[in-house]
C-alpha cells in the first residue's frame, strides 16, 4: 500500500494521500480521515456517519471504479474547511452516470447484496456529489457540518 500524503497546515488540518486499489487501503483511509474528524470536534454519532460514508466511497472506488487493478490508485483529500469536513475521493476507472445507477429501493433490487452505497453516502452526510473525470475516472466529494 502506499504511505498517505503528508497532512498539510493550509486552512486547517489536511490529508492529501494516494492508495492502492486494494481493500487494506480503506482502512487505512477511514483511520486517518476519521483521526482529523475526531481532532476536529465530531460527536459519536457524526463520527460513525463520516466512517460508514467514506468506508463505502473507498470500496466504490477500490472496486467498482479502479477494479482492484495495481496500476490504477485511489487518491483522498481530506480537511477542515471552516466548520465542515471536506472529503474528495478519486479513481481511474471508466467512471459512471448517476442517473443509470439502479434505485437500491425498487422492488427488484432490495434482495441485492450490493447497489446501497451512494444511498448510504447521501444519507450519511450533509452535501454529496459526483463528478465524471476526464479522460478517466470518478470524483466524489463529502461534506460533513460540525453541528454546534
Amino acid at each position: 500500500m502506499s504511505n498517505p500524503g503528508t497532512e498539510l497546515p493550509v486552512g486547517g488540518e489536511r490529508l492529501d494521500a494516494v492508495y492502492d486499489s486494494a481493500l487494506e487501503s480503506v482502512d487505512a483511509a477511514e483511520e486517518a480521515v476519521m483521526a482529523i474528524a475526531g481532532r476536529a470536534g465530531f460527536d459519536e454519532d457524526s463520527m460513525h456517519r463520516i466512517g460508514i460514508a467514506l468506508r463505502e466511497a473507498m470500496v466504490n472506488a477500490v472496486v467498482h471504479g479502479n477494479k482492484y487493478n495495481a496500476h490504477k490508485k485511489v487518491r483522498l483529500s481530506a480537511g477542515m474547511e471552516d466548520t465542515s469536513l471536506k472529503i474528495v475521493i478519486s479513481d481511474e476507472g471508466g467512471g459512471f452516470e448517476m442517473t443509470k445507477v439502479p434505485d437500491p429501493l425498487a422492488k427488484e433490487n432490495l434482495l441485492k447484496e450490493s447497489g446501497r452505497g451512494i444511498l448510504l453516502m447521501q444519507a450519511f452526510v450533509d452535501d454529496f456529489q459526483v463528478r465524471r473525470l476526464s479522460p478517466n475516472g470518478t470524483e466524489v466529494t463529502m461534506v460533513k457540518h460540525l453541528s454546534p
